[in-house]
């Protein structure tokens, strides 16, 4: 399972995307299921409408109904958890989605995140560990 973010999620569906290249080519390397959260994938959605409308929404659904893609929920200490991050992040500033997914990297263990946001090599997992980002960067 790899956990992913919103971006990587629209760069990887629209072809037009200037990053959609390094996805598409990363994505093999990927453990499947992707892994993202409602926030995250609420911002993918709002993304792909923005710049495709339905077809590419369409797209990321498919992505759940095959198995490509899980959607993880937040329990009540993960969302208290999400409140800290973004507390403590506040001068990144560190957004909801992003503070979902640290939160589920710390939940279930997972280091390697796919994403094409920059800050994930700044913020940490449980306070000390680094994620292991995936494109890397140029």
């Amino acid at each position: 399972m790899t956990l992913t973010d919103a971006g990587a999620l629209v760069a990887l569906l629209d072809k037009d995307q200037p990053q959609n290249a390094r996805c598409r080519n990363v994505f093999p390397s990927l453990s499947l299921p992707l892994l993202t959260t409602w926030s995250a994938f609420t911002e993918a959605m709002y993304l792909l409408y923005q710049i495709g409308g339905w077809p590419l929404q369409a797209k990321l659904w498919q992505y759940v109904e095959e198995g490509i893609l899980s959607l993880h929920s937040s329990n009540g200490v993960e969302r208290q958890r999400i409140r800290q991050l973004m507390e403590q992040y506040r001068d990144t500033p560190m957004d909801l989605a992003d503070a979902s997914l640290v939160v589920t990297a710390e939940t279930l263990n997972l280091i390697r995140i796919f994403t094409l946001d920059s800050d994930f090599y700044v913020y940490r997992i449980k306070g000390a560990e680094a994620f292991e980002v995936v494109p890397s960067r140029l």
